[in-house]
């Protein structure tokens, strides 16, 4: 699986690494990913996600199926 948040679609960017002499090289910031197990308490099942750390607390302050909601997406997308 890709290194992407379901619910948000973050991915990795990619920037320059600038030394103090101004060199650039190529560097990857990766999203902050974990992998977590929701339990949605409308449905009684548990739904096993990988998001990022931000979508993670949204998620804990409204609710899995509002979340994806909003984002116009189902739980049919995410897992």
């Amino acid at each position: 699986m890709a290194r992407k948040c379901q619910v948000t679609g973050k991915r990795a960017n990619v920037a320059n690494n600038v030394s103090h002499s101004q060199r650039k090289t190529k560097k990857r910031q990766l999203p902050n990913l974990q992998k977590k197990r929701i339990y949605i308490p409308e449905l009684k099942r548990w739904v096993t996600v990988k998001l990022t750390t931000r979508a993670l607390k949204t998620v804990t302050k409204k609710g899995l199926l509002r979340v994806l909601a909003d984002n116009g997406l189902t739980l049919k997308d995410v897992t």
